[in-house]
Formats: structure tokens, sequence, C-alpha cells
């Protein structure tokens, strides 16, 4: 009896969770355009290009930096021994190096947050402008 009833109410929600999407879909297409965002006016735009070049040319020299500093000491620990000398103590460089390696880490991090906000509100601006019409 239990499952009897289970089922009818399962049916019964099935059937109106496939009228509420039947709806929905014939809304959608009476109206192509309606929460549809134009992705390839926006690629051809100016103002888009002009994000993209402006972001790779933050993003291009700060990765480079980055790789190069981590890689560098694994190449100077294993074929030099410049980072074996005493800093200070009995504190050798090659953990004064390490050490600025995540004080560079969170210091590159926190910059990337803040010039990735920039970057969103000039994609934003972009998307305002292509909701406006702007770009057909």
């Amino acid at each position: 009896m239990a499952n009897n009833i289970e089922s009818s109410v399962n049916s019964v929600s099935s059937l109106e969770k496939r009228k509420q999407n039947s709806s929905k879909s014939s809304n959608l297409r009476s109206s192509p355009t309606v929460g549809m965002t134009n992705y390839s006016a926006i690629a051809e735009s100016e103002e888009f290009k002009a994000l993209k070049k402006k972001k790779n040319k933050f993003i291009l020299p700060i990765t480079i930096f980055f790789l190069l500093s981590y890689i560098l000491l694994p190449i100077l620990t294993s074929y030099t021994t410049i980072l074996n000398n005493n800093a200070f103590g009995d504190i050798a460089w090659v953990w004064i190096y390490a050490f600025a390696l995540f004080v560079m880490t969170w210091v590159l991090c926190m910059i990337y947050v803040r010039k990735a906000n920039e970057f969103d509100k000039d994609a934003e601006k972009i998307f305002d402008k292509e909701k406006a019409g702007d770009y057909e």
C-alpha cells in the first residue's frame, strides 16, 4: 500500500516537473535572444581584444618570473655551491632563498587578485555593453 502511494506521488511530481520544463523550453523557443549572450560578437570586439592583450601583458611576465624563481632553486643547489655559504650565523643562503619563495608566492598571489578584480570589472563592462545590444 505504501509503495503504491509513493509511486503515485512520484509520478504526479514528475508530471509537474515535465510541464514546468516544457513551458520553459517553449518560452526559450519563442524568444531565442532572451538570456543568450553573443560571445562571438564579444570576441570580435575591440574592447575584448584590448582586455585580452592587457591580461596577457600582466600574466606572461609574472608567470615567467615565478617559474624561473622556483626552477632556479634546485638548479643552484644541485649544480653549484653558491647557496651553501652562511648568510649570518648558521643560516645558509639556501634557507633564505627557500623562505623568500614562500613570501614571493603570497605576494604574487595578492598582486594577481588585485589585477584579476580589475580584469573582472572590465569584463563586466563588456557584458553590460552586450546586454545593452551594442554588439549586434
